[in-house]
């Protein structure tokens, strides 16, 4: 990809010329920070994340793509209390050898998941590194009343998840098999996360407890159960699992472990059974949560503990090949 060398300077210019919140923004781009009004009633909801080249994106990865991953993270981690995104800050790590036009397109992408979620980059920083890197953090509004914390589950709720199970496994696993030159769109599964913005805001009206599934089901049914110290139960037959995983083999552990990687972004939450034909609207029950400790997996009767296959980030397994 040619472009110009990057500088700092001038790459403040051109965000100030295209994005939203530099000609609309109390503080213009560029500016020392970002300055917002929050809604009467509302606390503010603040989440960072980080992807960093070679353990989230390949070199090879659409910049594009990257810039709405790292944004839209940020966001799943928002739907997963009912908050309504404000604004978005973007952190680039670059190397001194990147391009321009990377960033920019980066941004680009960073911009368009903000906007789709209801929020503008409106700020960020740039700094030079040997990796390249993206650090989103979002802040939103929600409500106090209804921010649903991993403490709150309680025995008698019923548990639900959006979407499907397995997706972020099964695009690893793609990539890992794809060689030493991955398709494009092997390159962009990885980095497709689709924040649960409406159902996060549904559901965070009523649910007890509720996260979101960025490390995988079965990591985070068990931090739900040591949060709220009670026992989660996940029924496997109810369990809604993607379609690239090519069939249910939960006898295979290569499989299972594809199953419950993580990179799902899903919500998981904890709903009192009286609002259960609500949250049916938005997700899928999967299980329950009982009195004790731990998280397990009902098959057909016989329980077992739910296998520890969950994203690692400072483990072998969580580096892009």
């Amino acid at each position: 990809m040619r472009s110009l060398p990057f500088s700092e300077r001038g790459f403040h210019e051109w965000l100030a010329r295209h994005l939203a919140a530099g000609r609309q923004g109390l503080l213009p781009i560029g500016d020392d920070a970002a300055a917002l009004v929050p809604p009467r009633g509302r606390v503010a909801i603040l989440t960072t994340d980080s992807l960093v080249e070679g353990t989230h994106f390949l070199p090879r990865s659409p910049p594009r793509a990257v810039g709405q991953a790292a944004v839209r993270v940020s966001l799943s981690d928002v739907a997963a209390k009912g908050g309504r995104p404000a604004a978005v800050l973007l952190a680039l790590v670059l190397s001194p050898r990147t391009p321009r036009r990377w960033a920019e397109e980066v941004t680009r992408g960073a911009e368009s998941a903000a906007r789709a979620g209801g929020a503008r980059v409106v700020g960020g920083d740039t700094k030079a590194a040997d990796r390249q890197a993206l650090v989103s953090t979002v802040l939103a509004w929600g409500d106090r009343r209804h921010l649903a914390p991993r403490t709150g589950a309680r025995p008698g709720d019923l548990l639900f998840t959006t979407g499907t199970v397995g997706r972020g496994g099964a695009a690893f696993r793609d990539l890992a098999h794809a060689g030493p030159h991955p398709a494009d769109r092997v390159l962009r599964r990885l980095l497709q996360v689709r924040p649960r913005l409406k159902e996060g805001a549904a559901l965070g009206a009523f649910a007890h407890a509720m996260l979101d599934t960025s490390d995988g089901l079965a990591e985070s049914a068990r931090l739900l159960a040591n949060a709220s110290r009670v026992r989660v139960v996940v029924e496997a037959r109810r369990i809604p699992w993607d379609r690239r995983l090519g069939g249910v083999r939960s006898h295979d552990p290569e499989w299972t472990a594809t199953a419950f990687y993580g990179g799902d972004y899903e919500l998981l939450a904890a709903v009192p059974p009286a609002r259960a034909r609500e949250a049916a609207r938005w997700a899928t029950v999967i299980g329950r949560v009982e009195p004790g400790r731990g998280a397990y997996l009902d098959l057909d009767g016989r329980f077992a503990p739910l296998p520890r296959a969950g994203w690692d980030p400072f483990g072998r397994k969580s580096r892009a090949p």
